[in-house]
């Protein structure tokens, strides 16, 4: 959203298809997930441009209800067809290259969830880098803000919206595939994580990118912090009780611009 201004409602299954390309990587040619990114990068940005081009083309000057009905319909529908050719089995990737643990001042980390972190830190970096510092950055951004004024300037809005979709499905292929290391890869596994993806960029501020990485951070801590000390089973308490008093406070998040 911060960049192109659509709500995406697929995103969590586009991660699911992500983490399945990762899988049947392994699978097939004995690939492991960190090897895959870039051939998952392919994948997932070839059909970035494919949902601009058969569907996010054709309601781009709608409402944003319109929109949401839109990509919700498309998630659905991904959703759908995991389960037809994929059926709702659990699976798992064993003996990935990444296993293990750390032990920090007596804290157990997970290597997989780790590495998993400091991968996506990176790839939000560069993403971040190229928004602000480029001319295409700049040039997404001009689209998104005001797609006339941007073609009267000479910027291809089409090809900077399939761009953006290329590039965003392109994030979520990093993450669904350091995440197929250590959860399980189903169908419904992106239900699990878009609310917090929702949540995170409500929370950051609808438009902010760092934003949502902060807020990201946010939940994880609230998320294991509340857990330790209080009581794990009341973990998304936590969390939404945290969100709900940033937008009482600030409704347009915390680096919102809307």
């Amino acid at each position: 959203f911060g960049l192109m201004e659509i709500v995406n409602f697929a995103h969590g299954d586009h991660l699911m298809v992500s983490m399945f390309s990762a899988f049947w990587f392994w699978m097939l040619f004995g690939i492991d997930p960190i090897f895959s990114i870039p051939f998952t990068i392919i994948i997932m940005a070839v059909l970035g441009i494919a949902t601009h081009y058969f569907i996010i083309r054709k309601i781009l000057n709608s409402t944003m209800l319109v929109q949401i009905c839109a990509t919700f319909g498309l998630a659905v529908a991904i959703r759908a067809l995991a389960q037809l050719f994929f059926t709702p089995d659990f699976r798992t990737i064993k003996n990935p290259i990444i296993q293990g643990k750390f032990e920090i001042a007596g804290i157990f980390i997970g290597q997989p969830q780790l590495y998993a972190s400091l991968v996506c830190l990176i790839a939000f970096i560069l993403l971040y880098l190229f928004v602000t510092k480029t001319e295409t950055g700049t040039a997404l951004q001009a689209t998104a803000q005001d797609r006339q004024a941007a073609e009267i300037l000479g910027i291809p809005s089409n090809k900077m919206f399939a761009l953006g979709w290329a590039i965003g499905l392109s994030c979520v292929a990093v993450a669904g595939s350091m995440l197929s290391n250590f959860y399980y890869v189903f169908p419904d596994v992106g239900v699990n994580f878009s609310l917090f993806a929702f949540v995170a960029v409500a929370l950051g501020g609808f438009g902010s990118i760092s934003g949502s990485l902060i807020a990201g951070i946010i939940i994880g801590i609230v998320e294991s912090v509340g857990g330790l000390l209080i009581d794990p089973s009341f973990k998304l308490l936590y969390v939404f009780a945290v969100y709900l008093f940033v937008v009482i406070v600030r409704p347009q998040g915390i680096f919102g611009r809307y």
